[in-house]
């Protein structure tokens, strides 16, 4: 019986990486992904909020930042599973919702115009 090989399932999530957008930006890089690593998420979330008041002369009053965190855990992850998937669909498996509730989060949360260069946009 002669094998197959597996046809690879291509989609526009193939070409979406968080960390390859933020390095084209330069705001990452191989040694800042080290340490990062080394930090659990709850450390990463604390840091930035820190390091946010600074420059608010630290005070964050008025931000309804408690309030805000399922929108922002939302959109963290929703742009974790773009990026680690290569389709729609399988991203919509991946985070366990159907896909036509992935293509409203995708446009609320505007998913595609995260990952596209801002050439692409302006075509």
């Amino acid at each position: 019986m002669p094998w197959k090989k597996k046809k690879r399932l291509q989609g526009k999530n193939q070409y979406y990486s968080i960390s390859r957008k933020l390095r084209k930006e330069y705001k990452s890089s191989d040694e800042f992904e080290i340490i990062l690593n080394n930090l659990s998420l709850e450390e990463v979330i604390a840091l930035k909020l820190e390091l946010s008041s600074k420059v608010a002369g630290n005070r964050l009053y008025g931000l309804p930042l408690w309030e805000s965190l399922s929108l922002i855990i939302k959109d963290a992850v929703l742009k974790y599973g773009v990026s680690a998937t290569r389709t729609q669909a399988e991203t919509a498996r991946f985070l366990g919702l159907n896909k036509d509730r992935l293509l409203k989060l995708m446009k609320k949360f505007d998913i595609h115009s995260y990952f596209v260069e801002d050439k692409e946009k302006e075509a």
